[in-house]
C-alpha cells in the first residue's frame, strides 16, 4: 500500500544531501514524485517506490 503524501509535506530522507540537508518538501505526486530540497533548493524526480525506501519520518 503507498504512503499518505501529499503536496507540501516534508520529509526526512535517510541519505543526506550534499549540500548537508536532510529535509525534502513533495512537489509532485503520481508515479514519481518530486521534492526540493528545504536547504538548497534543489529538485528531484525519484520513482515512488524508491522514494518511499528512503523516507526515514514525515516532518510535517
Amino acid at each position: 500500500m503507498p504512503m499518505d503524501i501529499r503536496l507540501g509535506d516534508v520529509v526526512r530522507l535517510r541519505k543526506q544531501h550534499p549540500c548537508g540537508g536532510y529535509e525534502w518538501e513533495v512537489v509532485r505526486l503520481g508515479a514519481d514524485i518530486g521534492i526540493k530540497c528545504q536547504t538548497c533548493g534543489r529538485r528531484l524526480l525519484l520513482p515512488r517506490r524508491k522514494f518511499e525506501k528512503s523516507v526515514k519520518k514525515l516532518v510535517r
